[in-house]
């Protein structure tokens, strides 16, 4: 797939290089430095460019800024209309430390009536950076850890599960963009998991429905 990354931090640049293994056509846009998005681009046999360069065409789109880069990253991208777009931002505030929505919206509904016209489905907002290269390491090896997915649209929740796949996660499928609202609080727990607890970061999950 051709597939456009808005945003090349670290969610960006590790999900970027794992799908450019995988033979997909990447695009790297938005960030600070140009030099990085040309490493990157030569590192993966990508390419680097504008976000409107970037997601012209894009079959997806990941859209991974911080929070408060949203609008403008949007303003650059255009209106959307009709494309696929992966949302994993989770709306923090400038120190990263506070959700600014919530609990009656989402960031990912929030988004969604930014640019009602694209495609949003939201995935890896829960999942560490951290665990990406040791997930796709072990892919095909063992039980996969799981990625929580969810949105509106059937259609962009199919594409968002092969992607996730790609990487070694297995989709959950959690509802519709509504349920952000409690997604995304659930995303704090799992930093808090990986980033303030021992052990390291690359924390991972799954669910699991019990039969008696």
């Amino acid at each position: 797939m051709k597939l456009a990354i808005v945003g090349s931090g670290l969610m960006g640049a590790k999900l970027g290089r794992l799908w450019a293994r995988c033979g997909h056509e990447v695009t790297f846009s938005y960030s600070r430095s140009r030099a990085k998005l040309d490493r990157l681009a030569a590192e993966t046999g990508g390419a680097a460019g504008s976000v409107a360069d970037a997601v012209a065409g894009a079959e997806a789109v990941l859209f991974a800024v911080h929070w408060n880069r949203v609008e403008d990253a949007l303003a650059q991208a255009g209106d959307l209309t009709g494309q696929v777009v992966l949302n994993c931002c989770v709306p923090l505030d400038a120190s990263n430390t506070d959700l600014v929505l919530g609990p009656t919206t989402s960031g990912a509904e929030q988004l969604a009536v930014m640019r009602p016209r694209a495609r949003w489905v939201a995935c890896f907002n829960t999942n560490p950076s951290e665990s990406f290269e040791l997930v796709y390491a072990r892919k095909g090896r063992a039980e996969p850890p799981q990625s929580l997915i969810y949105g509106d649209d059937a259609g962009a929740k199919a594409v968002a599960r092969d992607l996730i796949r790609d990487i070694g996660f297995a989709p959950l499928e959690a509802g519709g963009l509504r349920t952000g609202r409690f997604v995304e609080p659930f995303a704090m727990v799992t930093a808090e998991l990986a980033y303030g607890q021992p052990g390291g970061p690359a924390l991972t999950y799954r669910f699991e429905k019990l039969r008696g």
